[in-house]
């Protein structure tokens, strides 16, 4: 589920359990809830990341050896 998440869709989802975070209204088991689930979406935002810098990196290697 959501490994299926674009880097925009988990970074949106990891911004609303920050900001339940940040409003400070929730009980211990919610807070605890909420900072397991923006692991998970911080988490697909740096695969994503890295996938992206990767493509990136082989992107620029094969332009510099058709040079």
């Amino acid at each position: 589920m959501s490994q299926d998440l674009t880097y925009e869709q988990a970074l949106e989802k990891l911004d609303e359990q920050l900001k339940l975070l940040e409003d400070g209204n929730l009980s211990l088991e919610a807070a605890l809830k909420a900072v397991d689930d923006a692991r998970v979406y911080l988490k697909i935002c740096t695969e994503r990341l890295e996938a992206a810098r990767k493509k990136i990196e082989v992107r620029g290697e094969s332009e510099a050896t058709t040079e």
